[in-house]
This record gives structure tokens, C-alpha cells and sequence, in this order.
């Protein structure tokens, strides 16, 4: 049996990884997206967050992450060859789940009209950076897809 083929891929335009791991990882026709968070490359500020001098945050608006983190997991996709209609399956961390789940919610149906993927959405206390939402996503690529 064949091993299938593993690459490791990386976007010059979506925020750098804050560790040791690419942005994406190809196995096989299947593309496995590490976390996405709503962060810029090369940028300090983070879209839709104030914060302290301590770096703890101050207020953050749920929607300006949604547009970001999703602008961010297109350029990925695009950066590894796959399109926004290959996404099956996506993962959502969201860290208030009972203020923000309605808006994200919302904001994720309109970019998920045509396409509409798994989805597992779950609360976590925190993330590694201080960001309110983040995506772990898989999208199948390849021909056919």
C-alpha cells in the first residue's frame, strides 16, 4: 500500500503561525487548516480587539473576528490550491458562547450559502492568543472536487 503524499503548505498573506506548525497540511486529496484567528500578517493589532498594556483584553467585537478569521481561512485555501466550496467539515472555538454564538451564527450563514459543511461549534475558556473566535478546518481537494 502506497502512503499517501504529505505536504506541508504555507500562505505569505494569512497571519503567521504563532508555533511550530504550518498554515495547512495536505494528506492525500484531504487539506487539514491548523487554528485560524482573525489576526493580520505582520500586524500588532488584531481585528476587532482592545486591549490593555497587560495584553489582556479590553472589549472585542465578535463580528469584525468573523470576517477576519474567514478572510484568513480563504487565503489559506487559496494559498494551498483549494477553494472556499471545498471546506466539509469546520470546527468553531468560540470563547463566549452565549454572547456571540447568535451573531456568529448569522455571519457564518452568509458565507456558507452554497457550501455548507459539517460544523462543530464549542466554547473554550481561552485561546493562545487574545482572540474571541478561531476555525479548525478540512476541505477535501483534487480532481472532481
Amino acid at each position: 500500500m502506497q502512503k499517501p503524499t504529505r505536504t506541508m503548505l504555507f500562505s505569505d498573506k494569512a497571519p503567521k503561525p504563532v508555533g511550530a506548525y504550518p498554515h495547512a497540511r495536505q494528506v492525500g486529496n484531504l487539506l487539514f487548516l491548523s487554528g485560524v484567528g482573525p489576526r493580520k500578517r505582520d500586524a500588532k493589532d488584531i481585528p476587532g480587539v482592545t486591549l490593555d498594556e497587560d495584553g489582556k483584553i479590553l472589549q472585542y467585537d465578535i463580528e469584525t473576528q468573523c470576517h477576519a478569521v474567514f478572510e484568513n481561512v480563504r487565503l489559506i485555501l487559496e494559498a494551498s490550491g483549494a477553494r472556499w466550496d471545498n471546506l466539509v467539515d469546520v470546527t468553531v472555538f468560540l470563547t463566549n458562547m452565549k454572547d456571540d454564538f447568535l451573531t456568529f451564527n448569522r455571519i457564518y450563514a452568509e458565507y456558507f450559502k452554497e457550501n455548507q459543511p459539517c460544523r462543530t461549534t464549542v466554547e473554550v475558556n481561552a485561546l493562545p492568543t487574545p482572540i474571541a473566535i478561531e476555525l479548525k478546518c478540512i476541505a477535501v481537494i483534487g480532481s472532481g472536487h
